[in-house]
């Protein structure tokens, strides 16, 4: 499982599941990947969106935020 961390131009930084940031091509990303995506990476090298698990993901942030600020 990666995650996006940010775009730099062209260059994707994707965060993996140890918290290593890697530069990937923007172009191997889906249309719809944006910053917080969950991805899954595919056989052929590209990756793919993983909408179950970033819904769920920015769920848990949204519920820690209103937790620490009282929202």
């Amino acid at each position: 499982m990666y995650i996006i961390d940010r775009f730099e131009g062209s260059i994707a930084v994707i965060e993996d599941d140890d918290g290593k940031m890697i530069e990937v091509n923007r172009s191997l990303l889906p249309k719809n990947a944006k910053e917080g995506s969950v991805l899954i990476k595919n056989d052929d090298g590209s990756f793919s969106v993983d909408e179950k698990m970033t819904a769920e993901r920015r769920r848990k942030l949204k519920a820690m935020q209103d937790a620490l600020f009282g929202n």
